[in-house]
């Protein structure tokens, strides 16, 4: 039978666990045998934790809010000496949402089952990305997991606030095209069919211009719904060619090379590359160990295969200058003779997290830059189009 315990140690410390025994007198006998003197003891299936996250999987995702401050939470509670199974169980009791706290709980009894954290955490995908489960398994292997999940947390409200820099530089000009395109749509479908009955009451002959205007009025109403309907499609299409791994590459090059959005988006990932290297050097995890952890960080298969051939290089006794120069796409000539002399002084970790900081800043004003470029120029553009659709119906 298996049985779930919470014994007291002679430190006068809790442990919990599982134990397999053939009865409760033998699993009494084998707890004494370890020092330990038990509190509770009941059956349990081992297979019911498990079961428990798939359940609790299915329930719902979790905000990057509240993985945030179960982070922190954790990271605090495992510093102040507090078992990482008594953690995990009070941050399931206070846990803000049913999601949050199904999973919380789910991952507290796998850990209990004897489950490293980063394999529990790596149950649930949609709420531990890829990096934070590798940047845990490095804290577990290293012994400093809550440095590692402080690190992780600032990481992360770091990561919320460039992204929310980028989506606020976005939200005005997509609004902006949005609104253009409403008001064009709107112009050719309502406006324009009025008019020409207006002309052909008249017998006027049209100018070409206004031909031309009412001929896409037509074609808009005409053929609109079947215009629509094969966007969708194409739309569909474009997807399930995105979500496979030979399209997703070749979107990502394709992003990469133009002249604008290929800037931003090397230059996000360098952001994120340096920081998560700088965080992970400083909470004292091996150079090689931490490269393998950052590389899952650039999100573009592009960046990560050159990142791959960067750990090939420092596997083979290279420094981290030298091996990062087959990231061309990601770091610049003085962003490496930065990590260069970084190395020779030894500052590396300050001198990658100051990167990041630098290069956040810069990516900060790009953004700006584009917007205010942008926002005027679809103005005219708007204006332009709407005044020849007025003009040439007048």
């Amino acid at each position: 039978m298996n049985l779930a315990y919470r014994a007291l140690a002679a430190d006068g410390t809790t442990q919990e666990g599982r134990i397999e025994a053939a009865s409760r007198a033998d699993a009494l006998r084998r707890l004494a045998e370890r020092g330990l003197r038990p509190l509770h003891m009941a059956e349990s299936s081992v297979d019911a934790a498990a079961d428990q996250a798939q359940a609790a999987q299915i329930r719902g995702r979790v905000s990057a809010a509240e993985v945030e401050t179960f982070t922190r939470q954790l990271a605090a509670l495992l510093a102040a000496g507090i078992p990482l199974s008594r953690s995990l169980e009070r941050l399931a009791t206070e846990a803000g949402s049913a999601n949050a706290r199904a999973q919380w709980q789910a991952i507290h009894g796998l850990v209990v089952d004897g489950a490293a954290l980063a394999d529990a955490l790596g149950q649930f995908p949609r709420t531990f990305p890829r990096i934070f489960i590798a940047m845990v398994k490095a804290g577990e292997a290293g012994g400093f997991l809550d440095t590692v999940l402080e690190q992780v947390a600032e990481f992360q409200a770091r990561e919320r606030d460039l992204r929310g820099k980028v989506t606020a530089a976005l939200v005005y000009p997509i609004a902006l095209g949005m609104l253009a395109t409403v008001v064009v749509v709107f112009l050719l479908v309502y406006f324009i069919p009025k008019f020409k009955t207006i002309f052909e009451d008249f017998g006027a002959k049209l100018p070409k211009i206004t031909q031309l205007i009412v001929a896409l009025g037509d074609g808009a109403r005409n053929y609109g719904p079947a215009l629509l309907a094969l966007l969708a499609v194409g739309a569909v299409l474009f997807l399930r060619w995105w979500h496979t791994p030979s399209g997703r590459l070749r979107w990502e090059q394709w992003t990469l090379r133009l002249p604008l959005v290929g800037v931003l988006v090397s230059r996000f990932a360098m952001i994120r590359f340096c920081r998560m290297l700088g965080t992970l050097v400083g909470a004292g995890v091996p150079l090689l160990t931490a490269l393998r952890v950052a590389r899952e960080s650039l999100g573009n298969q592009v960046l990560t295969q050159a990142a791959d051939a960067s750990v090939e290089r420092l596997t083979q006794g290279g420094r981290l200058a030298d091996s990062l120069e087959a990231c061309g796409d990601l770091f610049p000539g003085s962003a490496l003779e930065i990590i260069s002399v970084a190395e020779e002084t030894g500052r590396l970790e300050q001198e990658l997290v100051r990167l990041a900081d630098t290069t956040e800043k810069d990516l900060d004003r790009r953004l700006h830059m584009a917007v205010s470029l942008a926002e005027p120029a679809m103005l005219v553009v708007m204006a332009a189009v709407v005044g020849v659709i007025v003009i040439g119906m007048v």
